[in-house]
């Protein structure tokens, strides 16, 4: 199978969304592909248990997409060999009363990961340059100054908030934050055959809710927006990756396989070693511990 290269997903220059493809052309079957991502995953595991130790960097790892890209399985099968102390999940839904008297990117700031841990944001602090877009009488919730309906919500408005959005990426990578966005790329049809198996197999009707095809009825104006948002939001210090999404083995491992090529460029990610003076008195330790216990 053809090897991920992650420049190949990388958005460095302004993209249009209809011209990127949404299923990768691979010579593999989905068991090559999961073994590849087993490999990875092992990696993955290795170098989140070093990175706790060294105690330097947190990961934040961003998922969006539209419903159905297939964002809660990519994080169950990419992220089960961690140790459950190293990462966590947040999954952001419509907020709540608590988190809307304050700023809206307050609850994503309490949520960030702490040093030596992952944090996956299952959805993220983009839904407020994105479904807020869709539906703009969602800001009226946030009871802003000199916002009384959404004919004062101008092009300026959503400007500042998209700089908002970078300052505060910029913030936390200064900080010692690696962040990396992924932006499952599905296609509509690719979503109505996913709907549908929802409502044909009894074990997933659970997940069918008919706010999906609502939302569904948007598709042209989502796009629109999530293109303009990666467009003005791909930095070099925290960049954007498009990946094709149709196939959800393939997403996974491409997701994992750029996780992995990126952290690898942080060299300084080891173990600590011991102090001198305890690498001095090694052999004592060793003989003390190795006397039975009378």
């Amino acid at each position: 199978m053809k090897s991920i290269d992650p420049k190949d997903f990388k958005v460095v220059e302004k993209i249009k969304l209809k011209d990127i493809p949404t299923l990768l052309s691979v010579k593999a079957d989905d068991d090559e592909k999961e073994e590849k991502l087993d490999k990875v995953q092992a990696k993955l595991s290795d170098l989140q248990d070093v990175m706790y130790a060294h105690n330097k960097y947190s990961v934040l790892i961003c998922l969006q997409g539209m419903d159905t890209s297939g964002k809660d399985s990519l994080i169950r099968e990419v992220f089960k060999e961690f140790n459950p102390r190293g990462v966590v999940v947040h999954s952001f839904k419509t907020p709540t009363s608590t988190e809307l008297e304050h700023d809206y990117l307050w609850r994503h700031y309490i949520a960030l990961p702490e040093k030596g841990k992952f944090a996956i944001f299952n959805r993220t602090h983009y839904e407020n340059v994105l479904v807020t877009r869709v539906h703009p009488e969602y800001i009226l919730g946030e009871n802003l100054p000199g916002i009384e309906s959404v004919d004062d919500l101008t092009p300026d408005f959503w400007k500042n908030r998209i700089e908002q959005i970078n300052n505060f990426e910029k913030h936390i990578c200064q900080n010692g934050t690696i962040v990396m966005k992924f932006y499952l790329h599905l296609s509509k049809e690719e979503q109505r055959q996913r709907l549908l198996r929802r409502l044909e197999e009894e074990k997933h009707n659970w997940k069918f809710s008919p706010g999906d095809l609502k939302e569904r009825g948007y598709w042209d104006e989502y796009m629109k927006y999530y293109e303009e948002a990666i467009n003005k939001t791909s930095t070099l210090h925290a960049p954007w990756y498009i990946v094709p999404a149709d196939d959800k083995e393939m997403s996974r491992y491409i997701v994992a396989k750029i996780i992995w090529e990126e952290m690898k460029k942080h060299t300084d990610i080891k173990e600590p070693e011991m102090d001198e003076k305890t690498a001095a008195n090694i052999e004592l330790y060793k003989k003390e511990l190795g006397e039975k216990v009378k």
